[in-house]
């Protein structure tokens, strides 16, 4: 089988590279990327190791697309994932990037005759909704509570029910016009194709910072003992949110390449839910403990744009329909990172300390 993965040097693009070469080996993985992010060119010596084509590349351009090799699979990885990309600067980049170069990769997939895989985001639900959830301040966290007037929240965490109309970031709204245009190749051209709308998804290779990876910008900072803060809400720390580790996203990934009827013409949350939930608190003393590190930890009260008080993925409708459910934990996830860091320390503090 041939699979190309755009933004294939990104954290979750290299992670599937990866992984996808180890499990087949007889597979023709390719990953393609701009490699515009910092850190991304660190994938580049275990592509050559693992003999994955890295093809350099920008999915906003038509002729990069067009030149790509033949291909069976594609798996758009490729984002601008920041919350706030848009919302204090021209949104243009953002929507170029996730929205035009996602339709770029649709037409390759047709042209191609080939299934799509693509990565969406549980930020595609409205702000308002979920801020106004039903809510308890419990000693270390903030919980959504059973009793919501709105269908789509419990205690489990948000399901794929909830009301979509209202503002959500540009990042969010790019990616849902992405899975709208991604139903009418489906209905009209035939594309064979999976969407998922993912929570936050860590582990290690993930090159963290303040809008985006933010449980490697945790461990990082314990690790090289800088500075943190709790931002918004008081600023005490109890914003929650689930991590799905990149080996439970690489799991389900792999089930829809090999049966993607079971997604065909259908969207899915996957996400760690609220088993893999942490607040910046609890994730704090996990980081105290994982590190040996205590560090300084300041409070900003403002909230910040776009930003939530808690995020946790119902997981319900996926695992009931395809079987898939996330095994590891967020514990994992910071002490995998942890190690990373530590094997890495020296390419890595550049760029993470």
């Amino acid at each position: 089988m041939k699979i190309i993965i755009t933004g294939g040097a990104g954290f979750v693009g290299s992670s599937l590279c990866i992984k996808l070469k180890q499990q087949y080996p007889n597979y023709e993985i390719m990953a393609f990327d701009n490699l515009k992010r910092r850190g991304s060119e660190l994938s580049l010596k275990d592509f050559k190791a693992l003999g994955i084509n890295f093809i350099h590349g920008d999915i906003r351009n038509v002729e990069d697309i067009d030149a790509l090799p033949d291909f069976e699979v594609l798996i758009d990885a490729s984002a601008e994932p920041s919350v706030l990309a848009g919302l204090n600067s021209n949104p243009a980049y953002v929507i170029n990037n996730n929205l035009i170069g996602s339709i770029n990769c649709f037409n390759a997939c047709l042209k191609q005759k080939a299934k799509l895989i693509f990565l969406s985001t549980s930020r595609v639900y409205p702000i308002h909704r979920i801020e106004q959830a039903g809510f308890i301040e419990e000693a270390t966290r903030f919980s959504f509570t059973n009793f919501q007037k709105e269908e789509g929240i419990s205690s489990l965490g948000i399901s794929e029910k909830l009301n979509i109309e209202g503002a959500r970031s540009f990042y969010g709204t790019t990616k849902l016009c992405a899975e709208q245009f991604i139903q009418e190749y489906a209905a009209f051209y035939g594309l064979k194709s999976a969407i998922t709308r993912f929570g936050v998804i860590a582990g290690a290779r993930q090159m963290g910072k303040t809008d985006q990876g933010v449980a490697t910008l945790w461990m990082a900072k314990h690790y090289w003992k800088r500075n943190l803060s709790y931002i918004g809400y008081g600023g005490l720390g109890k914003q929650v949110r689930d991590f799905l580790h990149i080996d439970d996203l690489i799991d389900l990934i792999d089930l829809q390449i090999h049966q993607i009827e079971k997604f065909s013409g259908k969207i899915y949350n996957a996400g760690g839910g609220v088993h893999s939930s942490l607040s910046l608190l609890e994730m704090t003393s996990l980081c105290n403990t994982i590190s040996g590190n205590k560090i300084p930890i300041s409070q900003e009260k403002e909230n910040r744009p776009a930003d939530l008080r808690m995020y946790i993925t119902d997981n319900s409708k996926i695992t009931a329909e395809t079987g898939w459910k996330p095994k590891l934990t967020a514990e994992k996830i910071l002490t995998d990172i942890y190690q990373w860091i530590n094997v890495n320390e020296q390419e890595l503090k550049p760029i993470l300390s």
